[in-house]
């Protein structure tokens, strides 16, 4: 997708049964969209089970198998995928795991860490180098408010959220003037199966929010995106709560 066309004609997603994933490719969705490549674990069943039915336009549809936690498979995988299918417009980064895990298990953060840290590391740098290589491309990075300030509830996810977002601002640094992108995505509290059956946070959203906002920031070349927009001035003060008024929030 060059510069002086907006509307991608490949979108990749890592992670594809994503309900969010979902939701960025439909608000990206044209006539000019031709395939969508979705990344999963198990491609049988996600084509039988959580993505059938989904459709995309005219757009078709094809599966991958893809494992976060496979890192020495990544670079082989971004290379498969560009040889079958051509030059990514888009790749998202949807994948992650969520939730209290890890709190007071070593054995358990340390998966966490390895899912919504490393993984996004590994295939983050495969995708770069692709799109580097192309002269052009968007990679869309879900990262999440919960990495602004970590809480006492959630802090091993909360610090996976930190790292990836730092890894991914320094990425979208290093493809300054290379005609590829990096697009880092703050959401707070997401309606989806992740969140299903949480207590709400304030200014909470439903993916389809978050899809919209990622693709007006696409079309506008930006490389940071709030969902709401309201998070960015709220966390921008929260960032420097005192202590004992963050914890008193967390509870």
């Amino acid at each position: 997708m060059n510069n002086a066309v907006k509307q991608p004609q490949t979108v990749l997603v890592l992670g594809g049964t994503s309900d969010i994933g979902r939701s960025i490719v439909e608000a990206l969705a044209s006539p000019v969209l031709r395939r969508v490549i979705l990344a999963v674990r198990d491609p049988e069943s996600a084509r039988r089970t959580t993505c059938a039915g989904w459709s995309f336009g005219d757009a078709d549809i094809e599966f991958v198998e893809f494992d976060a936690e496979n890192t020495t498979g990544h670079p082989a995988l971004v290379a498969d995928v560009c040889e079958r299918f051509g030059d990514l417009d888009v790749v998202v980064q949807a994948f992650g795991q969520l939730g209290a895990a890890g709190l007071d298990d070593p054995i358990a953060a340390a998966d966490l860490a390895r899912v919504n840290y490393v993984g996004a590391v590994s295939s983050g740098l495969a995708v770069a180098e692709r799109l580097r290589s192309q002269g052009h491309g968007t990679l869309v990075v879900l990262s999440s408010v919960a990495g602004v300030r970590t809480r006492a509830s959630n802090f091993v996810y909360g610090s996976t959220k930190a790292g990836q977002d730092a890894f991914a601002t320094g990425l979208g640094h290093s493809l300054v003037g290379s005609g590829a992108r990096v697009l880092v995505v703050r959401p707070g509290f997401v309606r989806s199966a992740m969140t299903s059956g949480m207590p709400e946070a304030p200014f909470a959203v439903d993916p389809s929010d978050v899809g919209a906002a990622v693709a007006d920031a696409i079309r506008r070349g930006r490389s940071v995106v709030w969902v709401p927009g309201v998070l960015r001035l709220v966390f921008g003060l929260l960032r420097y709560a005192p202590g004992f008024v963050w914890r008193r929030l967390d509870r």
